[in-house]
């Protein structure tokens, strides 16, 4: 979600965010390769190195990359440069909507995506963007809950079970305001969406007595205070999770019986793009099941691509961290674009909880 990873509108963004950017990492621009380059905006350790160094050997275009940690983040940063500074970035699914909104995204042009039948089709032809005029999948899956079972007594089937005082000061969660309080109104039996002022307001009584018991905010690389054992619990991408279990059989991952936030990310060209042709090249390697599955193996997210699924075989699809259930994604919900009254009460809850 990186989001993944990894939630607002692009106005709020704009007055919220900019000041947060600092940290975002960002490569030089190097000298174009010999067939030009690309500028890629994308999430923090979510695209492997080796893909974009074998997308320049394969096609002799240099590749210069920034990071972000959060879509509004990468929806500021955006807003804050000369258009046609970046050509590709990696928006959420809301985020996705929200952008073609604003005019911020060049329409895709499907001849060149000789490689989009890979992707499953329960995955194409989005709400966010019909007929996926401007995005493809890249990855996705869930907000779910990892547990050190070495160092948890109790039994944790739900994001409600993260509030009990007896894991004051245990939790990792995401640094994501959308994601946090959402979880709260989950256990709570409301939408992720939530509108309705007293029924926010319910729900802000119940997020500000999660305060004690976080003691990290972390969406880059949550699993690491895990493995470190410095948290035992957390509300993280399930992708990270997974990478934990493998450093520490203890782990497991746990999808709450409400039901867990879900997405998906997405592949888009920027307005005002100046490597267009150049970033359809490389929308459509990324679609390549041999990519996908390169990337897989080392985010291992819920990979839309059904050649890549099948190539990596019961060691992706068997592992429910890696390859969430349809039956869990089912029951989740996706993040939705919000009013910028509602997102500032979500905003100001946020602050409170943080302070």
């Amino acid at each position: 979600m990186k989001r993944f990873r990894r939630f607002i509108s692009i106005a709020a963004a704009g007055v919220m965010m900019v000041g947060l950017l600092g940290g975002c990492g960002s490569s030089k621009k190097n000298d174009a390769g010999k067939n030009g380059e690309i500028n890629v905006f994308v999430w923090t350790e979510y695209v492997p190195d080796s893909v974009f160094e074998k997308f320049e050997e394969e096609t002799g275009i240099k590749v210069n990359v920034s990071t972000y940690s959060s879509n509004e983040d990468m929806l500021a940063k955006v807003k804050s440069e000369t258009e046609g500074t970046y050509d590709i970035v990696l928006p959420s699914d809301y985020t996705v909507e929200l952008m073609i909104e604003q005019g911020m995204l060049e329409e895709l042009d499907q001849s060149k995506l000789t490689n989009l039948s890979n992707i499953n089709e329960a995955y194409l032809d989005p709400s966010y963007d019909p007929g996926n005029k401007y995005s493809v999948p890249y990855q996705g899956g869930v907000a779910a809950i990892a547990v050190n079972t070495s160092m948890v007594d109790k039994d944790i089937t739900s994001y409600d079970d993260l509030f009990d005082p007896s894991l004051k000061g245990e939790l990792v969660v995401l640094d994501d305001y959308r994601a946090v309080i959402g979880m709260t109104a989950r256990s709570m039996g409301y939408s992720m969406n939530e509108t309705d002022p007293d029924k926010l307001a319910e729900i802000e009584d119940k997020l500000l007595t999660l305060k004690d018991n976080v003691a990290l905010y972390d969406s880059d690389s949550p699993k690491s205070a895990l493995i470190s054992g410095d948290c035992s619990v957390g509300m993280i991408w399930g992708a990270e999770i997974a990478l934990a279990m493998e450093e520490d059989p203890n782990i497991k991952v746990v999808y709450p019986e409400e039901g867990p936030y879900v997405f998906m990310d997405n592949w888009c060209i920027l307005k005002g793009s100046k490597n267009y042709d150049n970033a359809m090249e490389f929308i459509n390697f990324m679609l390549d099941a041999d990519t996908a599955q390169m990337v897989s193996e080392e985010f291992p997210y819920l990979c839309p691509n059904k050649a890549a699924v099948e190539a990596m075989g019961e060691e992706y699809s068997g592992n429910i961290a890696k390859n969430p259930p349809e039956d869990v994604i089912a029951a989740g919900e996706s993040v939705k674009n919000l009013d910028n009254d509602t997102l500032a009460i979500y905003n100001d809850m946020w602050t409170k909880l943080k302070k």
